[in-house]
């Protein structure tokens, strides 16, 4: 790394431009890569700049990692890497910035949803002084109420329950860094957060640009239910105690609650009416007993994710790149 840092550095002296580092997380995109390649190609032409492309395959079941590699033997930019396993797509992130050697690191999806197009304007922000700038989703193209939907409400809670008040209300996950902010971000360790939330938690001077998201050219997302309530989980559990608060105010209003109601039941008893079969005590023992076990889920929540930090496994495993794929080819 500290070798690819000084080429780098070199580079961009002898070239005087920036160097610009494009990530890009890919899960069954073998259709999307090639398309993408000769936008992002052509938009970088038309600006006074170096740059590389590091794509980093999700361990998809297709031949992603096979066209990655046939692309990267004509065109000397790109970069690509194969996980070990499916990691999940904040993992492929966060392998791909750990590669990056650019002055500036671009986070953009493989399905053409990001338009390589709103590239000038993010690096424009970059260089007249902005160190994180989001490309806001003012619309988007080809996307179902449902995920629409789950969206709104994800970045409702980010912002009005977690605090995170910066985040954008309509969403962003296309964005670029600086330098600066990607060395920052080396040093959070956390297997089980979201990199958007911590980017945007991290602060430095932050920008936002409008850009319509696009709908995806080929395939379908592999985002799907299940990985957006984890990351729901994963972004509230990381940043908040606030489900925990809740938790005890609950606890507190459930034994007010039942106090008051033994007063009643007492009063009742003395004056001659006593309570009359098991309805209302079943009642009783099947809300507090729900309580308590939504409670015992929510720790559940944050043991877990304390438990798994403390293993300190590591966020991804490389199985292949495409630097040692033509080597093999070429022995």
């Amino acid at each position: 790394m500290l070798q690819a840092d000084s080429t780098r550095q070199a580079q961009t002296r002898v070239n005087g431009r920036p160097f610009v580092s494009v990530v890009t997380p890919a899960y069954n995109e073998a259709r999307n890569l090639p398309v993408l390649f000769g936008r992002l190609s052509k938009v970088m032409r038309s600006m006074e700049v170096e740059w590389e492309w590091i794509v980093v395959d999700d361990h998809s079941s297709d031949d992603t990692f096979g066209m990655l590699s046939e692309l990267s033997q004509e065109h000397l930019k790109i970069r690509g890497f194969r996980l070990a396993r499916n990691f999940g797509s904040h993992s492929a992130i966060a392998c791909g910035m750990q590669q990056a050697n650019g002055d500036c690191v671009v986070l953009m999806a493989a399905d053409l949803q990001d338009p390589p197009e709103t590239l000038p304007d993010l690096i424009r922000e970059w260089q007249s002084g902005n160190q994180v700038i989001w490309a806001v989703r003012i619309r988007r193209e080809g996307e179902k109420a449902r995920t629409l939907g789950f969206s709104r409400l994800y970045y409702w809670i980010m912002r009005h329950v977690v605090g995170m008040h910066e985040m954008p209300a309509t969403g962003a996950d296309f964005c670029l860094m600086d330098r600066r902010v990607v060395n920052a971000l080396h040093q959070f360790s956390e297997t089980n957060a979201s990199v958007f939330a911590l980017i945007t938690w991290m602060g430095f001077r932050q920008k936002a640009i409008p850009y319509v998201k696009q709908a995806r050219l080929h395939g379908r997302s592999g985002w799907d239910l299940e990985k957006k309530l984890k990351l729901a989980v994963d972004s509230i559990t990381s940043f908040t105690y606030v489900p925990i608060r809740l938790m005890s105010y609950l606890g507190f209003l459930v034994a007010v609650i039942g106090f008051f109601y033994a007063v009643f039941v007492v009063f009742n008893a003395l004056h001659g009416h006593p309570p009359q079969g098991w309805t209302s005590l079943m009642v009783v023992v099947l809300v507090i007993g729900g309580i308590q076990m939504l409670m015992m889920g929510v720790l559940g929540e944050y043991v877990w994710r304390a438990l798994d930090e403390s293993r300190r496994r590591p966020k991804y495993l490389i199985e292949a790149t495409t630097e040692s794929a033509e080597h093999t080819e070429s022995s």
